[in-house]
């Protein structure tokens, strides 16, 4: 029982929240291609070694370890993080996915790759797309009158006509396009006539220098609402659209290279006659072009994607404008023209995390003045000011990207993270500098000095999926959370392009959609509900019992903000065999995570390590309230040391964790599996609130002192196991 004994809250907790603030830059494998929610590299690097290693973690952590021989698989793998972890440290592993994104993109992170033939590839692919098509990304800029320089954001506003008179109208929901901290000054577009306006009170911020109007922040779209400047009807929007509202070109941010150096701030200005020529140019040549690779599926009805049917978006397609759609066809053409299969996928996976940024979803950061992906919120965010990225990229003469969004900035990453595969590191926090501490040794792939790992990768459902019994020496993983982002219906934004560029030979892309309904989340359109999420759960850890050699852990993240999610893990636990010995709080999303922040949801995790034999400490078993309150400050206590100061959300979620093992510790000898699954969560949930409600426990645990002497109490004091 490794992990229970040598697994280091504070130190892995540190490292983790800190990796969770810029995630690229601890495990640059993230870059191959986007996926949700990953959790943090550390983590599950501090719970391999913990496990299966023999020295203390702070001491393990930073040099190469060597785990051959070693099996190691994940029901959910997701983005894979748990197995990268485990491929990286020498194990064997097996991942399991029903979604074919995650089983494609897990592939692309483990599999070689010919890096410099790659690069060439890649290079080569970009600069025939220049011939092609940038003369769509330039502008003039009006400031020193330099010709062509390449436009990084184009600004794009709706617009709506009107029910009463006809008048074609913008609905801007504010007029503010960049604000003064990256930038010397405030942007402002004036409403009257478009003109951008720089000044230094965005409150008081006088008249239009070009035509004298009143200059202002608010705009007059709010709420679905929003009157007429001709009749002053007043107009409701997205009015049940069948077709997407227009959009019209409003304004650029640009970059003159030759200026840069001499330029206070950033370079915007308002779309220009030659802007727009541009933009008709595109669209007649997208027009007369034959598409062959641009979906034209319909959007599915789902939880996430209901709110694109709202807005009058009814196929993929209608997602991109023009000039986008005529990039991306080229793009794909260019692909399938690459003889080498590798690199082909290769470059197939990148136009596929490309279109996160080239999409007529994506919006502007006004204060870090950069487009963000549709992804930034886990969901499909429609909103009435758009930004379309430079679809190329822009390289300065150094080599780096200006701006993000375009194939240089997507084959950089990428780059970046097959070279990490190479040469693994991890980041040391040094006083206030961070140190990368290259981990000779270590190396993520099939075949390493020499050496053959076994890596399976499969694209089906883990509840159907077969293991070899006894063949497991552990598993870890990051289970679907009940009701959290449905996955399928985002992912299938960027399936029904790489399909098309695959093919339907790929495991699971024969598939017109990666949902599936034996996803284990709660779904309102395909009413599943908690019942069947605890009975899919139970039925994969009911597998993982009979895969896992004996005393082998199970080990998964969760947390919710609702008590009744846990009920469904207690009752899969039970009915698989397990129990717990052990929950510990670690971070898992980033403090500011935008779709998380200003509510109750929590940042910590906890992970659950489970056996079906064994001991744990009686440190951590409890009877009282008391008592819980006692272990939670503790943990609170630990982590305060990272510098996290725990909300409410965050201790609310380590409190369920808590009840959670102890529920199932006490329930395991009397645990009837023959009962409904309704009448099971009912009955763990009597068990948990039999110590209080977890909302008042939580808020009793932060404003205790842990006794820090709790350490010391637990030395041979163990229970063993049954």
């Amino acid at each position: 029982m490794s992990i229970e004994r040598r697994f280091d809250i504070s130190l892995i907790a540190e490292m983790a929240l800190r990796e969770k603030q810029i995630q690229q830059n601890y495990r640059p494998i993230i870059g191959v291609h986007k996926w949700f929610a990953r959790r943090p590299g550390t983590l599950f690097r501090g719970l391999i070694l913990a496990e299966f290693g023999e020295d203390r973690l702070e001491e393990s952590f930073f040099r190469a370890n060597s785990f051959s021989g070693i099996r190691i698989a994940d029901p959910f793998m997701g983005g894979g993080t748990p197995l990268i972890e485990a491929n990286r440290v020498g194990c064997d592993v097996e991942g399991v996915d029903i979604n074919p994104m995650a089983a494609w993109i897990v592939r692309e992170e483990i599999e070689y790759l010919d890096m410099a033939a790659y690069e060439r590839a890649a290079n080569t692919l970009i600069a025939t797309l220049r011939t092609e098509i940038d003369e769509y990304y330039r502008t003039s800029c009006p400031l020193y009158g330099d010709e062509n320089v390449p436009v990084k954001s184009f600004l794009w506003v709706k617009v709506l006509d009107c029910a009463a008179c006809g008048t074609r109208f913008d609905l801007f929901p504010g007029y503010l396009i960049a604000e003064n901290r990256r930038h010397p000054k405030n942007v402002l577009v004036c409403p009257a006539c478009g003109d951008l306006n720089e000044v230094e009170d965005r409150k008081s911020a006088g008249e239009c220098v070009s035509c004298g109007s009143a200059l202002h922040q608010a705009g007059p779209a709010r709420r679905g609402r929003c009157d007429c400047p001709r009749c002053g009807h007043t107009n409701s929007y997205p009015r049940q659209a069948k077709q997407p509202l227009d959009h019209r070109l409003f304004a650029i941010e640009y970059h003159n290279p030759e200026r840069k150096a001499g330029h206070k701030g950033r370079f915007f200005k308002k779309a220009d006659a030659e802007d727009l020529a541009r933009m008709a140019d595109a669209t007649r040549r997208w027009e007369q072009l034959a598409h062959r690779f641009a979906p034209d599926q319909i959007i599915p009805t789902g939880d996430e994607t209901r709110r694109l049917h709202r807005w009058g978006y009814s196929r993929y397609r209608d997602l991109f404008n023009p000039r986008q759609l005529l990039g991306l066809e080229l793009s794909c053409r260019l692909i399938t023209e690459v003889a080498d299969e590798r690199i082909r996928r290769a470059l197939a996976t990148n136009l596929s995390d490309l279109l996160r940024y080239q999409n007529m979803l994506c919006r502007y950061d006004k204060m870090a003045l950069k487009a963000l992906d549709i992804f930034s919120v886990h969901g499909f965010p429609v909103g009435l000011v758009q930004c379309e990225s430079n679809l190329l990229g822009i390289v300065n003469r150094a080599g780096s990207n200006i701006g993000s969004g375009g194939w240089s900035n997507i084959v950089d990453k990428y780059i970046k993270a097959k070279r990490y595969c190479e040469a693994p590191y991890e980041v040391r926090q040094t006083g206030s500098r961070k140190v990368r501490v290259p981990i000779h040794g270590e190396q993520i792939g099939e075949n390493v000095n020499g050496a053959r790992r076994s890596v399976s990768i499969r694209c089906r459902s883990a509840t159907e999926t077969e293991f070899v019994p006894d063949s497991l020496d552990a598993v870890f993983t990051d289970p679907p959370y009940f009701g959290n982002v449905q996955y399928g219906e985002l992912m299938d934004f960027c399936y029904v392009w790489l399909r098309r560029l695959a093919g339907k030979e790929v495991e699971g892309f024969d598939r017109p959609s990666t949902r599936s309904p034996d996803e284990l989340t709660g779904n309102v359109t395909q009413a599943r509900g908690l019942e069947q999420f605890t009975e899919g759960l139970s039925a994969v850890y009911s597998r993982m019992v009979k895969a896992l050699k004996p005393g082998a852990p199970l080990v998964f993240t969760y947390h919710h903000n609702k008590l009744d999610t846990y009920c469904a893990i207690g009752v899969a636990l039970l009915d698989a065999g397990f129990v717990c010995s052990a929950s510990l709080p670690c971070p898992a999303e980033m403090g500011g995570s935008i779709h998380i922040h200003g509510t109750t949801s929590s940042i910590i995790d906890t992970v659950f390590v489970c056996r079906t034999s064994g001991a744990t400490s009686r440190l951590w078993l409890f009877d009282t309230s008391k008592r819980l309150i006692e272990i939670v400050s503790d943990d609170l206590t630990k982590l305060a040391v990272t510098g996290r100061n725990p909300s409410h959300g965050d201790t609310r979620c380590i409190v369920l964790g808590h009840l959670t093992r102890i529920a199932v510790w006490e329930l395991r000898g009397t645990w009837d599996r023959s009962k409904s699954t309704t009448e099971k969560i009912l009955a763990f949930r009597d068990r948990i609130t039999g110590y209080g409600d977890p909302d008042q426990l939580a808020r009793q645990a932060a404003t205790v002192e842990s006794p820090r002497d709790l350490k010391l109490l637990a030395d041979g004091l163990t229970g063993t196991r049954e």
